[in-house]
């Protein structure tokens, strides 16, 4: 049994492309997916980053190839009302759902809720009746499994998301979505098929090449 961390914000279009690819690229084998959301912005500033949407030419091009990707791929993915837009509120949402055993997780049913609030319908993904109407779904849900519910501005689901991000920058992520396996980072959707083939015993994760990469000189450095 192969274990995997997804680590997500369903702010990112290529997070939302990845989790629907998921078990296609997984196909055949035995692996517990744990799908861990975190703060992307966090990310970012941590490294000293921008987001894709937050530079002017790589803003254009990230939705004009989500949306090729999107039909390339035979997924639904209709850009919402705004974008960049203020994630923490559906975080937090998510977050409600997870259980003592997994206090970070949310399962693949709720993941896939998060993902579709945003990139589903072209709407506004922080539209209060619609965050309200999700959050009935979720406490439906989380009712349905008879597991307890915490209020989305709880310091117990607030201190779930900063774990979590706190643990995707330990792993070493700096973007999502990041799937993390055998102490490997593999950073976005088109990381898929280098994660199966790592999954799968590829020699070329044995061959040195892996820890080679990182120990490449910096010619420059810029200020």
């Amino acid at each position: 049994m192969h274990e995997l961390t997804f680590f997500y914000d369903p702010i990112s279009p290529y997070a939302h492309l990845a989790f629907e690819a998921l078990p296609k690229a997984l196909m055949g084998l035995s692996v517990h997916v744990r799908y861990r959301p975190v703060l992307f912005a966090a990310l970012l500033k941590a490294h000293g980053q921008l987001g894709p949407a937050e530079i002017p030419g790589k803003r254009e091009w990230t939705y004009r190839q989500v949306g090729w990707l999107a039909q390339q791929q035979g997924v639904r993915l209709d850009l919402p009302a705004a974008h960049p837009f203020n994630p923490l509120a559906l975080l937090r949402l998510g977050l409600c759902t997870a259980t003592d055993d997994a206090p970070g997780d949310t399962n693949r049913y709720v993941t896939g809720l998060l993902f579709q609030h945003v990139w589903h319908g072209g709407l506004d993904a922080t539209d209060p009746a619609r965050l309200a109407a999700l959050q009935a779904r979720l406490q439906d849900h989380m009712a349905e499994r008879k597991k307890p519910w915490h209020a989305p501005d709880s310091d117990t689901v607030k201190q779930r998301l900063r774990d979590n991000t706190e643990a995707a920058l330990a792993a070493g992520v700096f973007g999502v979505p990041s799937m993390v396996a055998k102490g490997r980072v593999f950073w976005g959707q088109d990381a898929l098929p280098m994660l199966r083939a790592c999954l799968d015993g590829d020699a070329w994760f044995q061959s040195g090449a892996w820890v080679a990469a990182a120990q490449l000189p910096a010619g420059v450095r810029r200020g």
